[in-house]
């Protein structure tokens, strides 16, 4: 979903596969090869040489159960070469031809990405299909009705959201995001949306201290977060491309960021004044965080400023 990664059960997987994820792939392909042909690396009509490349890389994978990218370029050598993208722009550089085929694989539903090599926080992982990951294949759904049903869950879950909360979070077009809150009859609660009977804001919880990770769900569900967060705050805790960093939250709204030393201790900063009993809540949510990690050094993917600051890097 909007080109991201997420971790969800099977069910949900297949609706985003079916109302996000497919339409990505052909957008994705003709990308690839675009720069394939612009660059020269086929090897013959690049539709062909795609599907090729495609059926060995599976081939490959049937064979090994599950593979790493150096294990799948090893077995298809032509996946090796490299890719130049972003000429003349300060995010130039080059990428692997097995990135940006496994990536599109997992776009269109055949791999997933399985176990990670060596420990739970390692970042090399494995690759599997999707079918023998899950034990078959996923779900089939018609694109419209899984886009009403994952707009049902994220009003279920996020709601009242705004109509740009729901458009940044599904990726969607204006059109698409219009349809899918039409087809389960989104109601206006002031500004926001709801689902039809579910148009009470929900209160903040009181006396409640939180460490949510990098990237959790409870402060990246929503693109309009004033009302969990302070503007002055965005940009000590995401980064330049809006992810967001640990965060630290009392009440139902974030108050601060955390983050993790070399030797295992739990940082926190407060950046904003939120009383002694906050303070305290807080502490609390920390020990027993750094208690429960037992030294294992968890680095977040996308590093925010106060993130760095904590940590001292």
């Amino acid at each position: 979903m909007r080109r991201t990664m997420f971790a969800v059960p099977p069910d949900l997987a297949a609706l985003l596969h079916a109302g996000c994820a497919a339409a990505l792939a052909p957008v994705e392909r003709r990308r690839l090869a675009g720069w394939l042909v612009d660059q020269g690396l086929a090897d013959g009509p690049v539709d062909e040489w795609l599907d090729e490349l495609r059926d060995r890389m599976l081939a490959a994978l049937d064979a090994r159960g599950e593979a790493t990218a150096r294990e799948l370029v090893e077995d298809v050598p032509e996946l090796g070469r490299q890719i130049s993208f972003g000429e003349g722009k300060r995010w130039a550089g080059k990428v692997g031809l097995s990135t940006r085929l496994l990536f599109l694989l997992a776009t269109g539903g055949d791999i997933v990405r399985a176990r990670p090599l060596g420990t739970w926080v390692s970042s090399q992982y494995r690759w599997a299909r999707m079918s023998s990951w899950l034990g078959g294949d996923l779900a089939a759904h018609a694109e419209a009705d899984a886009r009403a049903e994952l707009v049902r869950r994220y009003l279920a879950a996020y709601g009242p959201a705004s109509f740009t909360d729901v458009k940044w979070w599904s990726g969607w077009t204006v059109g698409v995001t219009r349809a899918a809150l039409a087809a389960v009859g989104a109601m206006d609660v002031g500004e926001l949306l709801a689902l039809p009977g579910d148009d009470e804001v929900p209160s903040l919880p009181a006396g409640e201290a939180a460490l949510l990770p990098g990237l959790d769900v409870a402060v990246m569900g929503w693109k309009e977060r004033s009302w969990i967060l302070e503007d002055d705050h965005v940009a000590r805790l995401f980064d330049r491309n809006g992810n967001a960093g640990p965060t630290v939250w009392w009440e139902g709204r974030v108050v601060g960021g955390w983050g993790q030393r070399p030797s295992g201790e739990i940082v926190t900063g407060l950046l904003e004044d939120a009383g002694a009993e906050a303070e305290q809540a807080i502490a609390a949510e920390a020990a027993a965080l750094e208690d429960w990690l037992d030294g294992v050094v968890v680095r977040s993917r996308f590093p925010v400023p106060l993130e760095k600051e904590l940590r001292g890097t």
